[in-house]
């Protein structure tokens, strides 16, 4: 399986768990990521809803900054790989 870098962590709101990236590439509910910090895999998940400016969206494409809904507690800075 390879693995595309799309995005970094640039911001993670804990009492909510949703992780704030900067994409570099296209990403679409349903698609399996996963987060690397110092080159170490920290967890993978599949997206299961995406948000920009607090509306739903299915879809997000290169340049969007988007929230993410997590499964773990991630650290900002954290780069985010697509699994193809």
């Amino acid at each position: 399986m390879a693995n595309l870098k799309i995005g970094k962590v640039i911001h993670y709101y804990d009492k909510i768990g949703v992780a704030i990236v900067e994409l570099g590439s296209k990403l679409s509910v349903g698609d399996t990521i996963k987060f690397v910090r110092g080159g170490e895999d920290v967890f993978e998940q599949t997206v299961e809803s995406l948000q920009v400016e607090h509306k739903k969206i299915k879809e997000a494409n290169k340049g969007d900054i988007v929230g993410l809904k997590v499964s773990q507690e991630i650290r900002e800075g954290a780069e985010v790989f697509r699994i193809e």
